[in-house]
């Protein structure tokens, strides 16, 4: 399956971040604890080389806990400081503050030797479609200063935010990269819904998350659904078809229907809890 997704209002929202870059001192970017290295940008890293950089790991709560452990390692391995968060609940989000002075402690401590005092730290909220950002300050400022959705693309311009004395966000759009090199990318991607339906083949989507499910989380499936699990994801759906009572006139099974459901019990959490990568597969 290859997944290609780029429209056009991401090339706009990719100059006003080149732009924009220059005023802030710090990148907090928040990327899918469910697909840790698929959901980095590296548009983010090439236009983020001179800044300080705080890596949240957002939706942890609909992630795999020890494959979250071994991620949080591994970008703490490459140097970068690591917030583990859940925007939604608020978990996690006491920790950040703490991590923003450390990762500004030397410009605040050259500001300090100008003579400059009670500067507040500048720092940009960056990420991919549909990632948290909007809910991230949502919850973190404790107030709902931006818009928020379930689709990509909701925010479309940049905003600022003050936190506080100490501290004000820059909400961006969420930006892809206009080629997936590793298809596998684009379909995790898809999978998590960071990618619109609408550009994609859902069924086809559907059968390898099922295959993906049935391989690396054996009985989940029938577990949840009450299926046969086999290595055939299109019998599974089928089966998923016939347990959730998806019939089209005829009785016929809606397939449409169960694809549906299954995205959306992964993308929800209700079907549990998975992450799709591990650091050891990316290196």
């Amino acid at each position: 399956m290859n997944v290609q997704w780029y429209p056009g209002h991401m090339t706009k929202a990719k100059r006003m971040m080149q732009e924009n870059i220059k005023l802030v001192d710090l990148i907090l970017e928040l990327v899918d604890a469910r697909v840790p290295f698929s959901s980095r940008n590296p548009d983010i890293d090439e236009m983020g080389r001179q800044k300080a950089r705080i890596i949240l790991l957002n939706k942890c709560d609909l992630a795999d806990e020890r494959k979250t452990a071994l991620w949080s390692g591994h970008f703490k391995e490459q140097g970068c400081q690591v917030v583990l968060v859940n925007s939604r609940s608020g978990s996690g989000l006491k920790s950040i503050h703490g991590a923003v002075q450390e990762a500004c402690k030397e410009k605040i401590e050259r500001d300090r030797k100008r003579g400059i005092l009670n500067r507040p730290i500048r720092a940009m909220v960056a990420g991919i479609p549909n990632v948290g950002k909007s809910t991230f300050i949502n919850s973190f400022a404790g107030k709902a200063c931006t818009k928020t959705g379930n689709k990509p693309g909701v925010t479309r311009g940049a905003q600022w935010v003050r936190l506080n004395k100490q501290v004000e966000l820059l909400d961006t759009p969420g930006i892809l990269w206009p080629r997936f090199e590793d298809p596998r990318a684009g379909v995790r991607l898809a999978m998590i819904g960071s990618v619109k339906d609408e550009v994609l083949n859902t069924e086809e989507l559907a059968l390898e998350l099922l295959q993906f499910l049935h391989t690396e989380y054996p009985g989940v499936l029938a577990q949840r659904y009450g299926i046969h699990e086999t290595e055939d994801a299109f019998a599974a759906l089928l089966g998923i078809a016939e347990s959730r009572g998806c019939l089209l006139k005829g009785g016929q099974p809606d397939l449409q229907k169960a694809v549906g459901i299954v995205l959306e019990e992964f993308r929800s959490g209700r079907l549990g809890r998975f992450t799709l990568e591990i650091p050891e597969k990316e290196n």
